[in-house]
């Protein structure tokens, strides 16, 4: 689902029904470094190339992170980087299908080396730049530790974006995993809402910046409570044909570890190196 640095979250995100670069993270970052959840930000979207099927289009995009950063926790630990790419169709008219793949570190819950993210979604264009999209996503930690719970999950997501440059979304997590720092308690409905930007210093140059609030409602009292935090970025990006630097500061509440397993990625700089064919 998991964001490139510089927006909510860093790495390649998932596309919309076109190429998209890192938010601009939306990765779940994302591994997303690893989406997920539509565009986690706006991003500068490029068209996808066409196939031999009328009206089918093809793209992705591979990355290079120095921390996989996602709604505000690391799925590197901090430390290590990631390797994170993507595959999808669209069709001329707004569907669009694909998968998304992140490395992570293998000694966090649960202790899987890497993660899956496969979405579906329509994209809804209303004229005058602005556009929406709905999707559905399912996130899978791949060679997880057979002696841990499964934490894969599935989310539905809503976004309004205007032209590249602002982007707002609402998450539903039916079923997301809850910790209480490093013991897991359960699963538990949860709902995030975050907003993203970039703009345009030069063509090539761009700030960007995003913000969002993570929340889960919990299953009863004490360290099962409802809870919540939120989670932002400020950066730069600098794009050169296919290719896109990111770099973004990135903040969050401690109140993140009352929910997952991972460091909290609080003034903390990251970037993302990502190439978008």
């Amino acid at each position: 689902m998991p964001e490139a640095a510089g927006s909510l979250y860093t790495g390649a995100s998932p596309a919309n029904g076109k190429i998209q670069v890192p938010p601009a993270l939306f990765h779940k970052t994302a591994a997303a470094v690893g989406f997920l959840t539509l565009t986690l930000g706006a991003t500068a979207a490029r068209a996808d190339v066409a196939t031999p099927v009328a009206g089918l289009n093809f793209g992705g995009s591979l990355a290079l992170t120095s921390d996989y950063i996602y709604r505000g926790v690391s799925e590197s630990d901090g430390q290590g980087g990631a390797v994170q790419g993507d595959l999808h169709l669209s069709t001329n008219g707004g569907t669009f299908l694909g998968a998304w793949a992140s490395s992570r570190d293998a000694n966090l819950d649960p202790y899987a080396n890497s993660v899956l993210e496969l979405y579906l979604g329509h994209r809804f264009e209303f004229g005058t730049g602005w556009s929406a999209t709905a999707s559905a996503r399912s996130h899978y930690f791949l060679s997880a530790s057979t002696y841990q719970p499964s934490d894969d999950y599935q989310e539905i997501s809503a976004a309004l974006t205007y032209l590249d440059r602002w982007s707002v979304s609402v998450t539903s997590i039916p079923n997301a995993v809850r910790y209480w720092f490093f013991l897991r308690l359960s699963r538990t409905p949860a709902s995030v809402a975050d907003t993203s930007g970039q703009w345009a210093i030069t063509p090539q140059l761009l700030l960007t910046g995003g913000a969002g609030y993570y929340y889960s409602s919990g299953t009863g009292a004490g360290i099962e409570r409802a809870t919540g935090y939120a989670y932002g970025n400020l950066g730069a990006a600098y794009e050169w044909r296919a290719w896109r630097l990111d770099v973004g500061y990135f903040l969050a509440q401690n109140a993140a570890r009352r929910i997952f397993p991972y460091p909290v990625a609080s003034q903390h700089v990251a970037a993302t190196l990502s190439w978008h064919f």
